[in-house]
């Protein structure tokens, strides 16, 4: 029997959401995109947070909707086989290849490096020492997934905010500057540049596979019934895209005051450390230090957490032990790449799946009126993904000849990146009219 739970678990389960969602580059991105948008903060930062904020909360509220806890749920619609590859390209993603190495390196980058002497040798063994410790408390934490809620969202994510607020009150109600000029990129489409660098959060791929987590604390708490779970995931949603939203805003603006003050910095996290050694001095890199090893922390627990919850079951013959240990070994030996290359390498990956999952997602909310129909989500997917493949490519620098020149000239927005969207509406138009004309002969058949 399903069971209402307490206001305070709802809020223990968002915190717990919003602490998986912010990790490594939810720091990092929106003061770079501060800096670089200047004047043009406002409609940068709202592109930003509808991929940043908006669509995670979508998706954790379409796996909700869905009740399921395969988070294949929403993409089999499509073709089964379609969803596997799919749900392996997005763990894989924001898995061992890409995400959770990211979280260890980030956190030495910004936690770690500042307090080391200027050695290149010395500190690639840093590094390495840090990872192994970084990784091994992860691997710690993450193998009893069923305390998640305990240990992330009455513990960890209280210390996060704590130091957050530390570091952003007095630059947001003191700021070190007025708003720099835009940079080019920033000039003209600060919105559909902002839109897109929160491709960068991979936050919405994420959000697939956390919403399984957060069906999962929920029933843990005794709610059965569909209806409860997605009453319960669109609160905690709420409150996790709240806390989101709100240090996104702060962050980006302490980043568009500071280019006064310290100029254009290379990235985010060097714009961090310089704002909190104006302000606070060493003691504020010190918190800022805090901060990011938090932030990546909860992240690399959530998601080694959620990877190997989803390839148990496509392979039995490993415990969730091993896939953990597997997973978190080889994370450490990846982040030794280097934080730069981790994300040049993602970018493209990124660029090719994020459209593909903002369609479905979208199509979940729109099942009452598409009503089970495949034709709708084939023609829909089919047309989205040719676009972001071509897009991944050309983000990847293999130049299709003669494609890019014909998509820019025949294909709406897709000089802005948006390039997709009229495909999926048109796909779903298709689809739909193909479901009639199909269910229309079966019709006809039947009654021969």
């Amino acid at each position: 029997m399903s069971k209402k739970i307490p206001f305070q678990d709802v809020v223990s389960i968002g915190l717990m959401l919003f602490a998986l969602f912010f990790g490594a580059g939810n720091l990092i991105f929106p003061p770079a995109l501060g800096q670089a948008a200047g004047s043009n903060i406002w409609p940068a930062v709202i592109g930003f947070l509808i991929t940043g904020v908006g669509l995670p909360l979508l998706g954790v509220l379409a796996i909700g909707i869905s009740g399921s806890e395969d988070s294949q749920a929403i993409a089999v619609k499509v073709h089964p086989i379609f969803a596997v590859f799919f749900m392996v390209s997005i763990y894989l993603t924001i898995g061992p290849l890409f995400a959770i190495p990211r979280t260890g390196a980030v956190a030495f980058e910004i936690g770690i490096l500042p307090f080391l002497p200027n050695d290149g040798s010395m500190n690639k063994i840093g590094l390495f020492l840090h990872t192994l410790v970084f990784f091994g408390i992860t691997y710690y934490l993450s193998l009893n997934p069923t305390k998640l809620v305990d240990r992330i969202g009455k513990i960890l994510t209280p210390v996060l905010l704590i130091t957050l607020a530390v570091i952003l009150i007095q630059p947001v109600l003191k700021p070190m500057g007025s708003f720099a000029l835009p940079t080019a990129e920033y000039a003209i489409n600060p919105f559909f540049k902002g839109f897109k660098e929160g491709y960068l959060t991979m936050d919405t791929l994420a959000s697939v596979v956390f919403g399984i987590v957060v069906i999962n604390a929920i029933k843990d708490k005794g709610v059965t019934q569909p209806k409860d779970i997605a009453k319960v995931c669109a609160g905690a949603g709420l409150i996790a895209s709240g806390c989101l939203a709100v240090i996104y805003v702060a962050l980006a603006y302490v980043g568009a005051t500071s280019v006064e003050t310290f100029g254009r910095a290379y990235n985010g996290g060097v714009v961090l450390s310089s704002v909190a050694n104006h302000y606070l001095g060493s003691m504020g890199n010190m918190i800022l230090g805090v901060a990011i090893i938090f932030a990546c922390l909860t992240t690399s627990i959530g998601l080694v957490s959620s990877c190997a919850s989803y390839f148990v079951k496509m392979f039995p013959k490993f415990t969730y032990k091993q896939l953990v240990g597997g997973f978190t070994l080889f994370s450490t030996l990846v982040a030794n790449i280097g934080l730069s290359q981790l994300i040049s390498f993602s970018v493209p990956v990124l660029v090719a799946l994020y459209p593909v999952v903002m369609v479905l997602i979208v199509l979940v909310f729109f099942e009452p009126w598409i009503n089970g129909r495949r034709e709708v989500y084939v023609c829909s997917i089919f047309l989205t993904g040719l676009i972001s493949l071509a897009d991944g490519f050309q983000a990847a620098g293999i130049l299709l000849p003669g494609v890019y020149n014909w998509l820019v000239q025949y294909v709406p927005l897709y000089d802005v990146s948006f390039g997709w969207v009229v495909p999926a509406i048109l796909g779903v138009v298709v689809g739909y009219i193909v479901s009639c004309i199909n269910s229309f002969k079966l019709s006809l058949a039947s009654r021969m």
